[in-house]
């Protein structure tokens, strides 16, 4: 039977802590790593379906301010031919104000998971990534106090947490 002082230990209460938050952090992980893979290949249209936009905007536009009416990112002027200018996701009509182009997008359900990683500090949004990376923190450090000082593991947990920082530090540098 466990007594009062092992049931109220540091190293008892870490465990149980860390433990329990390690097995919520698996699927919270699991979910973010997943977006961020996919944002990775973004540019190579990975998981992309193309979506083609059709719209009537302003007559007249010059190239710059195509651009700035369509807020396409990397958009390119290719050529413009009379009153037709060509761009790298369609054309635009200058004289009729009719612009069509294709995008790519992601299924709804992937789109809504990569707004974690690209969630601005103004929306409630980021406040999931604060307490992930909270929760990341405490499983890091908690780990240092799962084992008692002085033994043969506590002296590899810090070795071994030693070395990622390190490790960290040199991939960044």
């Amino acid at each position: 039977m466990n007594t009062h002082s092992e049931t109220k230990s540091v190293t008892r209460i870490m465990r149980n802590l860390h433990r329990d938050i390690g097995f919520l952090v698996i699927g919270l992980t699991l979910m973010y790593c997943t977006s961020g893979i996919i944002l990775i290949y973004r540019e190579d249209g990975f998981l992309k379906f193309e979506n083609i936009v059709e719209m009537t905007i302003a007559q007249g536009l010059s190239e710059k301010e195509l651009e700035s009416a369509l807020h396409l990112r990397r958009m390119k002027v290719e050529k413009q031919d009379g009153n037709v200018i060509y761009f790298n996701y369609g054309q635009y009509n200058a004289l009729a104000g009719h612009v069509s182009y294709t995008t790519q997008e992601y299924p709804w359900i992937i789109q809504k998971f990569n707004v974690l990683h690209l969630s601005p500090s103004a929306s409630t949004i980021h406040l999931f990534g604060l307490l992930y990376g909270i929760l990341l923190f405490f499983l890091a450090t908690s780990s240092l106090f799962i084992y008692k000082k002085g033994t043969k593991m506590a002296r590899r947990g810090v070795i071994l947490a030693s070395v990622g920082v390190v490790a960290a530090c040199f991939i960044v540098l």
